[in-house]
């Protein structure tokens, strides 16, 4: 039997075939791919491994001293079909950060280069006592028992291999004034100015909690104590106890409370005797820094009237916290550019600069003034007004100092400056390392920059 063909049916059957044989062979020679891998497997500068933080886009390389930086080969392991850019082996410039671009299939990652190179003098000793390095700014302080004979004295500099110095680990100097030490390799130099102390008597002390500085369990109150005492290697520890038991603060020129433990002010603060006792050391010209909570003391203190201490406080505990992946953390003081407490810090724009990278856990402990919408300040005249303090900082995005008061200071009748109180949640000495976080905060230095600039604008 004959069996008859409809020539449509056919025609509109084989159209089906070709569309479905042209649509699977699309899908068979498409690129897209959103499971590609991008994460470099390997990173390194002349054979010295990078550490890679996958978490941040952060690649750190640590180099021996002596290492021009002007043209470094980085080798890289690459995963699977991935592409980068720059080209793995290409000389680059890394004086400053260099940004690498990985993509693979429809993805791509980001990673930011630092190098850092290894100081040359990892220790300076005299007489079996340790210096203090302040590997930033090159200078050495070394405190020696009261009545020591500092004309002639033998030091002894550890230096990783192939550094010289001069004058030369173990030659006797005269130590009565600082001296200058050129530690050498290849054509690249430093030079550390060593300064020997022969007395205990300081200007500048640290106020906290505990009974004695080793005993601080904060991290974040740690980190500023140690930068605190190799900064100012003569400071002393001073306890809110101590102060109740009758010690005097006539000696002192500068005390700095860095308080992170709680968003509420400790008893041992608050005694009458502490109180009475700091408000006549500052009543007879001493100066006083309070940062993060402790901001919140200026109003048991006396400094600003009751009521008008820092109305918006907060700020995480761990467990909780977050880590901030996009933006940087900073602070404006537009208007206040001349003001000492801002002078050699790194700014990205006039007037404002960053405290605290992105990728960096955040608590953000705040202890500031909510001008423009609490308190009936209306705006930062009306605050200075009404507290007789100095507005100094706010915000990033605040160029006319009216919305936040984060940095602030509060003069004497003759005009010298005895309170300062930095009170943003970005001034955070201790990047916690929770949850894949950098631990390496790159605006540190901005930190460190304004607190020593504080700490001495308040000793003139």
């Amino acid at each position: 039997m004959t069996r008859y063909i409809n020539p449509f049916k056919a025609f509109l059957f084989i159209l089906g075939l070709a569309f479905c044989a042209a649509g699977c062979n699309k899908e068979k020679k498409s690129a897209f791919n959103v499971s590609a891998d991008v994460q470099l497997k390997s990173f390194a500068i002349n054979n010295v491994p990078g550490e890679i933080n996958n978490s941040t886009g952060q690649i750190t390389v640590n180099l021996p001293f002596g290492t021009d930086v002007t043209s470094l080969t980085p080798v890289m392991q690459m995963p699977g079909e991935a592409a980068i850019s720059p080209a793995s082996g290409k000389a680059l410039n890394f004086t400053g950060n260099v940004t690498y671009h990985v993509t693979s299939g429809n993805l791509y990652r980001d990673y930011t280069v630092v190098v850092k190179i290894t100081p040359p003098l990892s220790a300076f000793s005299i007489n079996g006592v340790n210096g203090t390095i302040d590997q930033e700014g090159k200078n050495i302080s070394v405190i020696l028992p009261d009545g020591t004979n500092l004309s002639s004295l033998v030091p002894t500099l550890t230096m990783p291999a192939g550094i010289t110095s001069s004058p030369a680990s173990g030659v006797a100097q005269d130590f009565t004034k600082p001296v200058a030490y050129t530690l050498t390799i290849g054509g690249v130099s430093a030079v550390y100015n060593v300064n020997v102390i022969s007395n205990s008597i300081s200007e500048y002390a640290f106020l906290g909690l505990s009974g004695s500085r080793a005993a601080i369990t904060n991290p974040d109150e740690k980190a500023a104590a140690d930068w605190f005492f190799t900064t100012y290697p003569t400071a002393d520890y001073i306890s809110f106890q101590s102060i109740e038991g009758g010690r005097s603060l006539a000696n002192y020129k500068v005390i700095w409370w860095h308080y992170d433990s709680s968003q509420d002010l400790p008893a041992a603060a608050l005694t009458p005797a502490v109180v009475t006792a700091l408000k006549a050391y500052r009543a007879n010209g001493g100066g006083l820094m309070l940062s993060t909570f402790a901001a919140r003391y200026v109003e048991a203190l006396a400094v600003v009237p009751a009521g008008k201490g820092p109305n918006n406080v907060f700020g995480d505990f761990l467990p909780a916290g977050f880590i901030e992946g996009t933006n940087n953390w900073g602070i404006s003081f537009k208007t206040r550019e001349s003001h000492p407490i801002f002078q050699g810090v790194d700014t990205y724009e006039p007037g404002k600069m960053w405290l605290l990278q992105s990728g960096t856990f955040r608590l953000n402990h705040t202890a500031w003034w909510f001008v423009n919408e609490w308190g009936g300040y209306g705006n930062g005249a009306g605050w200075r007004e009404q507290t007789g303090g100095i507005n100094l900082a706010s915000e990033n995005w605040d160029d006319n100092l009216d919305g936040r008061v984060g940095i602030a200071e509060w003069q004497n009748a003759a005009g010298k400056p005895n309170v300062v109180v930095v009170a943003f949640g970005a001034y955070d000495w201790y990047s916690e390392p929770q949850g894949g976080a950098s631990s390496n905060n790159l605006y540190i230095t901005n930190i460190k920059k304004i607190t020593k600039n504080a700490i001495d604008y308040l000793h003139q």
